[in-house]
């Protein structure tokens, strides 16, 4: 062994997600306080910015009530390859995330550096450092997998698919489900703002929802939290499965360039959500794809009239 790796604490795990998804669940709060520490820990964030230079500060809630303090610094990312971030309280160690593209996986290698060979030792042997990581990267593999991936590519310019996912009029036209009408749709498209739109089904029933924007990168990203909504725009219950849907989803979607066509990756995820609700919404991916592929379906057609 050399006189670096007796410093370091390094655990490889394989992920059946892309690499993007994988990545960008190190990015959220949301995302990180579903997974990070050790199997019963919970997480509470003070301060989070995801940033060269920024940090998260956040209290980790052990299984006995022991609260323990953490501050991380970011000191480079670089996306989706690597993040490598400082941990600057309590014991100080460097460190960085290493994101490998294996097709449909993701190999996600973690390396912790300490200053001595000795304070590794003692870190591991003190807070049981090397199955904690393990744990860790353990629980972030289980909310990988009830994250909803959906993808699609559409022959349109990214600008234009840009603009009707994110314009009121064309809202319209195009989103919801097979057979419903969209007759209302008011759209604030700023970071904060809200989508807030209403449908009525075939058989007269209406449905309410909104977007709340968090942030919007021209023509290329877009993240939002979606959920059911009332006709004056507060939060609701979903009208199904007697009221244990996740009241909140955290939606990213992504438009990449492909020779004059746009490849659509919609990504989502539970958050605020308890257990149950989270188990709800894994069962319910096969047929939230078919949901999702009506819609498209619409878009597509709405796409190709637009164009002609």
């Amino acid at each position: 062994m050399d006189e670096r790796s007796s410093r370091e604490i390094e655990v490889t795990r394989v992920f059946d997600a892309p690499r993007p998804l994988v990545f960008q669940m190190w990015t959220e709060a949301e995302h990180l306080a579903n997974w990070w520490g050790p199997n019963g820990f919970t997480i509470t964030t003070q301060e989070f910015e995801f940033r060269e230079g920024g940090a998260w500060r956040f209290v980790m809630h052990g299984p006995d009530g022991t609260d323990y303090r953490n501050e991380i610094v970011y000191r480079e990312i670089d996306a989706p390859h690597r993040i490598a971030y400082q941990h600057v309280s309590g014991p100080l160690f460097d460190a960085e995330a290493v994101f490998e593209d294996r097709g449909d996986k993701t190999a996600v290698t973690v390396r912790m550096t300490f200053a001595t060979a000795e304070l590794r030792d003692r870190v591991v042997a003190q807070h049981n450092a090397v199955e904690g990581l393990s744990q860790t990267l353990g629980r972030l593999g289980e909310k990988v997998s009830e994250v909803l991936v959906i993808t699609r590519t559409f022959d349109a310019p990214r600008e234009l698919v840009f603009r009707v996912w994110t314009e009121a009029e064309h809202l319209k036209q195009w989103f919801g489900p097979k057979g419903f009408e969209m007759f209302h749709c008011t759209s604030d498209l700023r970071p904060g703002g809200a989508m807030h739109y209403g449908m009525r089904g075939p058989n007269g029933m209406e449905m309410w929802g909104r977007w709340i924007w968090r942030e919007i990168t021209p023509p290329e990203r877009l993240v939002f939290v979606s959920s059911f909504s009332d006709e004056r725009g507060g939060l609701t219950r979903a009208p199904f499965f007697d009221g244990g849907w996740p009241l909140e989803t955290l939606s990213t979607v992504t438009l990449t360039e492909d020779g004059g066509r746009t490849i659509v990756t919609m990504v989502g995820v539970p958050i605020n959500a308890t257990d149950a609700e989270r188990a709800m919404f894994r069962g319910a991916h096969e047929s939230m794809q078919g949901g999702w592929a009506g819609t498209f379906e619409q878009l597509t057609a709405y796409l190709e009239k637009t164009q002609s």
